[in-house]
């Protein structure tokens, strides 16, 4: 890894869409946007591409800002490895994989990546500890917006038998992928939601968000058992009695 790279950040008054296109035609680097300023990094010295952006800015008569800066590399997959905390959640201590897990604990494997649930959110934590209080050995659970899988791994370290499902496809195979990581057994996983369940189950876990929760109530009532438990989580204070309205029969 090289030592430094240079950052070159450009601000057009206007015709921003033209600046645009003329920095990646200027550049093969990738280039983010990021409220009106657009920047370059790169190994290599930017100032010619800054000389020439500042060149057709002055031909356009249009004001352009710049800045071009020389900054020092850093080691990112250690820095985001500190970033990346453990978290313990009632019964449940959640880790990396670089992490050491805790004996006295049910310990959950998770490495952060695009499917939402690392334990550190509120949505997330509740439902593990709500899980901890209702989950009894052999319980069948159908874990509706799986994501990450942290739920249902929860859930079959409880003793559960664990069905997942998700609308995303990535999010199903992260979630199986995080299965195996924890050495613990998915019962089945599909593409979709509940209404793709040929069973009834007695726990039925979803955290969501509350718009998705009022449109799919009839799905997972209907996946419950009669005297089954479910948990709803990701629920704003302000929707709360909505998703209330949507389940009040039990």
């Amino acid at each position: 890894m090289v030592e430094h790279y240079y950052e070159l950040t450009i601000k057009p008054q206007s015709q921003y869409e033209l600046f645009l296109d003329l920095m990646s035609s200027l550049t093969d680097e990738a280039l983010e946007e990021n409220d009106k300023n657009i920047i370059a990094r790169s190994e290599n010295d930017l100032i010619d591409i800054e000389f020439g952006i500042k060149e057709f800015a002055k031909q356009l008569d249009i004001t352009c800002e710049t800045s071009l800066k020389k900054l020092k590399n850093e080691d990112w997959v250690n820095k985001y490895k500190e970033a990346v905390k453990s978290v313990e959640v009632g019964a449940f201590y959640i880790h990396p994989t670089w992490e050491k897990p805790k004996d006295n604990k049910l310990n959950i494997i998770i490495d952060p990546a695009l499917s939402f649930g690392s334990g550190h959110h509120e949505t997330t934590s509740n439902c593990l500890i709500a899980m901890s209080k209702y989950i009894k050995k052999d319980d069948e659970l159908l874990d509706v917006g799986t994501g990450s899988g942290i739920l249902a791994i929860g859930a079959s370290k409880l003793g559960a038998v664990v069905d997942i499902c998700d609308t995303d496809d990535f999010a199903v195979k992260d979630a199986c992928e995080n299965f195996a990581k924890n050495s613990a057994n998915v019962n089945k996983s599909w593409v979709g939601s509940a209404t793709k369940s040929l069973k009834t189950y007695n726990v039925v876990v979803a955290n969501i968000v509350a718009d998705v929760l009022v449109m799919i109530s009839k799905d997972l009532k209907k996946c419950l058992n009669d005297d089954g438990i479910l948990i709803l989580s990701g629920i704003l204070d302000k929707h709360i009695d909505k998703v209330l309205k949507k389940y009040k029969e039990l």
